[in-house]
């Protein structure tokens, strides 16, 4: 369609139209907000009480074909080993590099 940018405007269509558009922003702040409050409740702050909360982890000992790297405490798969210190201490890959 085309448009006749010459012609005089109509200035309750201009006044119609802004109000439409700030009623729309309204409407979608709202939503983000909704929405930005749901995913807040998910996170626990530091120092939050949770004597309350029941934790339900299953620790798996450590294998036989794991070691722990004396540098950064990981536990680590046998094929990540890069050498031993001189006091006998595995050292993973990632920390010799």
């Amino acid at each position: 369609m085309a448009q006749d940018y010459d012609s005089p405007r109509n200035k309750d269509d201009d006044e119609e139209s802004l109000q439409a558009l700030g009623k729309g922003s309204q409407n979608s702040s709202n939503d983000i907000d909704d929405d930005e409050n749901a995913i807040a409740e998910d996170y626990e702050l530091p120092g939050a009480d949770l004597s309350n909360e029941d934790s339900s982890v299953t620790v798996i000992p450590m294998q036989g074909d794991e070691f722990i790297c004396s540098v950064c405490f990981l536990v680590k798969h046998r094929s990540q080993l890069a050498y031993m210190n001189k006091d006998g201490q595995p050292v993973c890959k990632e920390c010799a590099a």
